[in-house]
């Protein structure tokens, strides 16, 4: 696999969510990613988040398999671990252990609270990660329960994107100064980051606690999703003047002075009725017809079977398919680099692949 990361070493320690979803970015950049699992391990043929790895079964718990671990995180370049805080400790593959063998490590750990605070220890997901970022709250429509965002917001988002972002930054830093460190990489308060610009709103007085109230979270008119004829939906978002202006236009709303309120708040539930009415006149096709593709922004609503065969999707091959799988492409795409999709994990000839890391 060749990329950006072409030559860099990372172990990645089997785990569930945002470390494999941070080892597989790597992966995709070119970076060669050995996941050391527990021996016994069963391969999962639909496990998207495990491709283009290296695979070495062993037993952390025996001295021998601590021993094989660290011979490789001595020539890493970035480990990744997603254990609850002390697990690597009690295995002998702590911080500590890692770096005094390798000082140029950088050490990425993952977890949903965080290495301290009082919830450091507890189990959780990441509904509950998000939960006490004010993220899941805000999410959803007015007067109902709040909805969950599947498992973007923690687990990939504020999780293995920032991990991402953390590990090659430590990296950067290691390459200038020799020092390796720990990336203490908490979904919680990768949550609550990806919320700045929402406390930003709240600050200023333009961002409501109430659900379904707010410009990006359902409440504007101009900003929503609706159903149509044929009871499927488009996604609806011109926010800049011009934008809306051209979907009054294609709609035949231009001559219609209610319109006119755009961003009187006011007017909101009104003019949101009046374009639900509009919508459901048409199918989602004809709908698409005249509104897709234009400085209306309008776009369909597709499902999992529906997104691989858009024509957008189509022409930027952003899925693609490896022995019978269907997976999204690697991203972002990089202009020195082919945008190529990275094999099944296979098993890593040990021996032969700790002599190349020793050499490198």
């Amino acid at each position: 696999m060749t990329g950006p990361l072409n030559g860099l070493k990372v172990v990645e320690m089997q785990g569930v969510g945002p470390g494999p979803f941070c080892a597989m970015v790597l992966a995709d950049m070119g970076a060669e990613v050995l996941r050391i699992c527990r021996e016994g391990t069963p391969d999962d043929p639909h496990d998207v988040l495990a491709r283009g790895r290296l695979v070495l079964p062993l037993n952390l718990r025996s001295e021998q398999g601590r021993d094989r671990a660290l011979a490789f995180i001595e020539q890493a370049d970035i480990l990744i671990e997603g254990f609850r805080p002390g697990v690597m400790e009690r295995l002998g593959l702590g911080p500590d252990t890692c770096l005094e063998r390798n000082p140029a490590l950088v050490y990425g750990r993952m977890t949903g609270w965080g290495q301290t605070g009082p919830l450091s220890h507890a189990a959780g997901h990441d509904i509950n990660y998000i939960s006490i970022s004010g993220a899941l709250h805000a999410v959803g429509p007015a007067h109902q329960k709040p909805s969950i965002p599947l498992n973007y917001v923690g687990d990939f988002g504020g999780g293995a994107m920032l991990l991402a972002v953390g590990v090659l930054g430590a990296l950067h830093e290691a390459r200038r100064t020799g020092r390796g460190q720990v990336i203490d990489a908490a979904m919680s308060d990768g949550a609550a980051l990806m919320s700045a610009m929402m406390y930003g709103f709240k600050t200023a007085g333009s961002w409501s606690n109430e659900r379904g109230e707010n410009l990006l979270d359902g409440g504007a008119h101009f900003y929503d999703t609706y159903v149509c004829a044929d009871g499927k939906h488009l996604a609806v978002g011109p926010i800049e003047p011009q934008f809306y202006a051209e979907l009054r236009r294609l709609m035949g709303l231009a001559d219609e002075p209610d319109f006119d309120h755009q961003n009187d708040r006011r007017w909101w539930p009104k003019l949101k009725v009046r374009l639900a009415d509009l919508f459901r006149t048409r199918t989602r096709e004809q709908w698409c017809l005249l509104l897709e593709g234009t400085d209306a922004c309008v776009t369909p609503v597709l499902d999992w079977d529906e997104a691989p065969a858009h024509p957008h999707n189509v022409a930027r091959g952003t899925f693609k398919t490896d022995a019978g799988l269907l997976q999204p492409a690697p991203a972002p795409r990089f202009s020195a680099h082919a945008n190529t999709l990275p094999g099944r994990p296979r098993p890593a000839d040990e021996t032969t692949l700790l002599t190349r890391w020793r050499s490198q």
